[in-house]
């Protein structure tokens, strides 16, 4: 650690884990006195070629007084940073504040120069540009805003690096050297650069996790039944196309069931590229140091006793995984279920699942164990149940997720070309704001289904390290929503609505063509339609006994017509009907969707398994059976070929609709009403609006009256003059309101103000509350206001308590509320609501995310089910819910550009049919908290 002459103390919270390019994890952490036989040995390990780059001479090696003035800093002027992986310097890099001149300088001096070192070993995967990420949010948190460096014109590596990070520079040659110069501001581009490369760090670190080339299962026990044997069959028994080892200290031969044996990884000869650890948790340690050393990528921990059992077991699993991390390496788990990669050239089920599901173009991910196997069970039925139509791309079930989260999973698919739908559960969400921003991408290229446990518990699943967010469940929901999340309740859902979008086209609009032969099914779907906001057409009914042509060409006029986006088919079996009639009913059905490709189908069958069999005969989940086998079946298939499970993934040909079937009207209808929902979705998200500017906010007149309030004590509430000064700055104006401690000061009140008034209470308790008579309004003389007061007082108490204020009267409209609150978890949120019951009572209310745009503004007015008051309900006046619209893109701008603006309370906003006025305002400060996404990458810390 650094000595007590050093200015600062050894600042801690600078370390941090980060992902590299190729997936793999390094250490970053500031260079201290005792490294300095680590930088001897790092330097030794670099090539003269990249020595020379350094010092732009020929330096074969570091003097001491070199070695002491690249480990002495004072982590202020001088600081340096250093990424490690086992332990050992892979690359360095410091800077040095200087003045004017160039020359060694102090604060108030802004600018540093900064130089990079990278092991040539190292080079390549992204660490110089990790390292300048951090070394520039130091030098922020030093207040250096500029960098300069200078560099050999062809060191083209470390340019590339300085110019392809996003920052606004400047670039000169002068005496056979580039100078680079740079601004530490992040900008729109820098943090874009810092998303595409934390995207494509992750995703291959979990690809490196599901296509690895070798797989060692340690703890495989000899007989049969154990973790660790049963991950090693299903490996084996899933043709796992790359290398399988068994490892066990136990075992005495060579191999295990035909599998290479070896007691220990170190025995291994050749690389490993993933560990499946199935040992008792005592053990594990020792486990991780082996395949550290060994080089081995990544590990799936099945092993339990970590924080699902409590405070000791949440310790051990800290120290796993800042272990594991230690050499580079990321874990799925502890307690995991497993991972599954149905691709034909990997065929890897290093999971507990005896089954290798079918190959589709699903993904999935379960933090739960039991609830991944649920998910896979659902997607083999083929009958009696939801009628799979796609198989699984990969399967990732994450344990405790102490370190591969549902965030790096998501980062994996969003550009994976084998997956076209994802299916998530999670019982808890690590980092809302990231995994928000990360749907919101994904969910712009392929639909994301999630359904979230644990809602009502209030808190997370104990094996599950969070940091808790005090916003309701409804409210994250609604968040996820705007992002493009498909929100659904239930497993059932979660697969319904996902074997919809995984093979048949998004609706254009909510219009819902009916038919089939049931008159009484055709009548409960449209029921279910209108139950979830669609718009039904009148069902057709075909009778009993209507024939697979008569479904054909039904089918085909339903799809033609215009006026119709999706058609829901209802199908009874017919007394005596036959195996072969269903194949011809699936064929009917199957052949007039391919006449309209661009709108879905789906059917809802009643004690049909024929149908369904045959709907799904081509595609389904379930491993089918040899031909010939008991339970094969037969009939009409989509697909030419009966592919087995180790054939290709089975994927539709460009002619082939699969179709996927259910067995009740209101599951296929909700998930129908999920897809338009996703499709408008989005529809929208290609014109997400824009955040307006105003020109009579004071930005920085704000800023300085924040500052002036905050250095008077922390986390302050500010009183209503200083409220109405801040809000003011922003262009809010709150309708002006004079204390009136005595019936004289209230009198002299109105007089300042003007008849008529309204004189209220400010009480907690019956603030807001008009309905206890805490309010009288239109007070028209001073005779009423004194006979109002005497009332007031007479009722509820003295002065004192009642907190008496006089207000000039507003003009009547629709009492609304808006609010905003920084969420520690998921960041600024805003939310709209009718005042009252409305908002208080039936939860009627809608959030968005902050910076608000004019389309999230004019939609958060529509969103709320009490919407039709503010736009002329039952022959009342429209108001004017442009203004409403403008004063919340008002909040929202002021709580985004002061971050601490903690939270912000608008009640009531009268919204007239012209104007609106704003009779009650509470703002909150404190100090702003961190925005770690605003920050250099880093996973997160343990």
């Amino acid at each position: 650690m650094q000595t007590s002459s050093d200015r600062h103390e050894y600042p801690a919270h600078w370390e941090a884990d980060v992902v590299l390019r190729d997936g793999g994890t390094a250490r970053i952490r500031p260079i201290t006195v005792d490294d300095a036989e680590r930088l001897v040995s790092f330097y030794e390990q670099v090539s003269d070629e990249s020595k020379y780059y350094r010092f732009f001479a020929p330096y074969p090696r570091l003097s001491a007084k070199d070695v002491r003035r690249f480990t002495h800093h004072d982590f202020v002027d001088r600081v340096g940073l250093a990424a490690t992986v086992g332990g050992e310097f892979i690359a360095t890099v410091r800077y040095d504040r200087i003045n004017a001149d160039g020359m060694p300088a102090s604060a108030p001096a802004d600018e540093a120069e900064v130089a990079f070192l990278v092991q040539d070993a190292h080079q390549g995967r992204g660490v110089a540009s990790a390292l300048l990420e951090h070394i520039g949010a130091v030098a922020r948190e030093r207040d250096i805003r500029r960098f300069a460096a200078e560099v050999l014109p062809a060191n083209n590596k470390m340019i590339k690096v300085f110019t392809d990070a996003g920052y606004t520079q400047k670039r000169s040659f002068e005496d056979g050297v580039v100078r680079l110069e740079f601004d530490l501001e992040p900008t729109d581009r820098s943090l874009a650069v810092q998303r595409a490369r934390e995207q494509r760090a992750e995703a291959r670190s979990v690809q490196r996790l599901l296509a690895p080339g070798s797989v060692a299962v340690i703890g495989a026990g000899r007989t049969p039944g154990g973790v660790g044997r049963s991950v090693l069959d299903n490996l084996r028994q899933a043709g796992f196309t790359g290398r399988l080892y068994a490892v066990n200290a136990a075992l005495q031969d060579k191999e295990l069931d035909g599998v290479p044996a070896h007691r220990s990884i170190r025995d291994i000869n050749d690389p490993v590229d993933l560990a499946v650890v199935a040992v008792p948790a005592a053990h594990v340690p020792e486990v991780v140091t082996e395949c550290g050393e060994h080089g081995v990528q990544g590990l799936v921990v099945v092993s339990a006793g970590y924080a699902e059992s409590g405070p000791e077991g949440r310790e051990r699993q800290r120290e796993l995984v800042r272990h594991a991390r230690t050499y580079g390496m990321r874990i799925i788990g502890p307690n995991a279920f497993g991972v599954i990669n149905t691709a034909p050239d990997v065929r890897l089920n290093a999971s507990l699942a005896p089954q290798m599901p079918r190959p589709g173009r699903i993904g999935l991910f379960a933090q739960s164990g039991a609830i991944g196997i649920a998910l896979l069970s659902r997607l083999h039925r083929r009958g009696g149940g939801v009628t799979g139509v796609t198989g699984v791309s990969t399967f990732v079930s994450s344990g405790n997720r102490a370190d591969v989260s549902g965030n790096d999973v998501l980062q994996y698919w969003y550009e994976d070309p084998d997956t076209d739908v994802a299916l998530m559960y999670l019982e808890s969400i690590g980092n809302p704001r990231k995994f928000t921003r990360l749907a919101r991408r994904t969910a712009a290229a392929k639909p994301l289904v999630v359904v979230q446990g644990a809602r009502h518990g209030g808190a997370a699943p104990q094996g599950h390290a969070v940091r808790a967010t005090r916003l309701p469940h409804a409210t994250v929901s609604a968040l996820l929503r705007q992002a493009g999340v498909i929100r659904v309740d239930t497993i059932t859902e979660l697969v319904d609505a996902g074997l919809l979008l995984a093979r048949q086209p998004l609706p254009r609009g909510p219009r819902v063509a009916i038919l089939g032969n049931s008159e009484s099914l055709g009548l409960l779907t449209y029921d279910a339609c209108l139950a979830e906001g669609l718009r039904p057409l009148p069902p057709r009914d075909l009778t009993t006994a209507a024939s697979a042509e008569d479904f054909h060409k039904a089918l085909s006029q339903a799809l033609a017509d215009d006026g119709c986006d999706a058609v829901v088919v209802t199908a009874i079996p017919a007394v005596g009907e036959t195996q072969a009639a269903d194949a011809a009913l699936a064929e009917a059905l199957r052949s007039s969707a391919l006449e309209a490709p661009a709108k879905p189908v789906l059917v809802v069958h009643v004690e049909l398994g024929g149908l369904a069999e045959a709907l799904s005969a081509a595609a389904s989940t379930a491993p089918q059976a040899p031909e010939g086998a008991p339970g094969a079946a037969s009939g009409a298939r989509f697909h030419p070929s009966d592919r087995s499970p180790a054939a290709p993934r089975a994927e539709a040909a460009p002619d082939s609709r699969l179709i996927p079937a259910y067995p009740a009207a209101e599951r296929a209808v909700r998930a129908l009403a999920e897809a338009v929902k996703y499709a408008q979705w989005r529809t929208d998200a290609q014109e997400p609006g824009k955040v307006p500017e105003y020109e009579d906010i004071d930005e920085k007149g704000a800023a300085r009256l924040i500052d002036d309030l905050l250095a008077r004590g922390e986390g302050l509430t500010l009183g209503g003059e200083r409220t109405a000064a801040l809000l003011g700055l922003y262009g809010i104006d709150v309708h002006r309101a004079l204390p009136a401690p005595t019936p004289d000061e209230a009198a002299e009140a109105a007089r300042a103000i003007g008849y008529p008034v309204a004189l209220k209470t400010t009480a907690p308790h019956l603030r807001h509350r008009a309905d206890l008579g805490g309010v009288r309004l239109d007070v028209a003389d001073e005779e009423q206001l004194r006979r109002a007061y005497a009332e007031l007082t007479d009722v509820f108490g003295p002065p004192t308590v009642l907190r008496p204020v006089v207000q000039g009267m507003a003009p009547r409209g629709v009492d609304t509320v808006v609010r905003a609150v920084i969420d520690p978890a998921a960041g600024a949120v805003l939310s709209f609501g009718l005042a009252g019951a409305a908002s208080e009572l039936l939860g009627d209310t809608a959030h968005r995310l902050v910076p608000v745009t004019d389309r999230d503004a004019a939609s958060l007015v529509r969103s709320i089910r009490t919407a039709p008051l503010l736009f002329g309900w039952r022959g009342s006046a429209p108001v004017d819910t442009a203004a409403l619209e403008e004063l919340m893109l008002r909040v929202s701008r002021l709580v985004d550009d002061h971050p601490e603006v903690v939270a912000v309370s608008l009640e009531p906003v009268v919204v007239a049919p012209a104007g609106l006025s704003v009779l009650g305002a509470t703002v909150r400060l404190a100090r702003a908290p961190l925005r770690d996404d605003l920050g250099p990458r880093t996973l997160p810390v343990v």
